[in-house]
């Protein structure tokens, strides 16, 4: 039950979109074990002011104005061996796919509770029982 955010230049193409988006989903799908069809996302392009990142970089990484930030929301639980495999697996089919540099990929996870979430009808889809 993912939510991921997606925030990119101005000027990426919808092909880059579809890419990001995709590549998202398949690593929710392949290696976080997320069910089939759960794909809630929304996709943000900014002009060149709008994103901010540390031009002289951070841990080692240099940034550049192709920054993709990728941010999701999901239930927690997953371990840290299915974490690094996951961002791993996003940044390399990002860079295979549209030629985005690896350090330009940018993940962030948060983890919440089952009872964190509505789907629909105001109510809560995975209470506790």
């Amino acid at each position: 039950m993912p939510l991921v955010r997606i925030d990119l230049s101005k000027n990426a193409s919808k092909e880059r979109i579809r890419a990001v988006s995709d590549a998202v989903y398949g690593a929710m799908v392949e290696i976080a074990n997320v069910p089939l069809h759960d794909k809630f996302q929304i996709i943000t392009r900014h002009a060149v002011d709008e994103i901010i990142y540390p031009e002289e970089g951070y841990l080692g990484i240099e940034y550049s104005r192709d920054l993709v930030i990728i941010q999701i929301t999901w239930v927690g639980g997953r371990t840290i061996d299915v974490k690094k495999k996951f961002y791993k697996r996003i940044a390399d089919e990002i860079h295979e796919k549209e030629k985005v540099r690896k350090e330009d990929i940018w993940i962030s996870l948060v983890d919440s509770a089952r009872e964190d979430w509505s789907f629909g009808n105001g109510e809560m889809q995975y209470a506790p029982k």
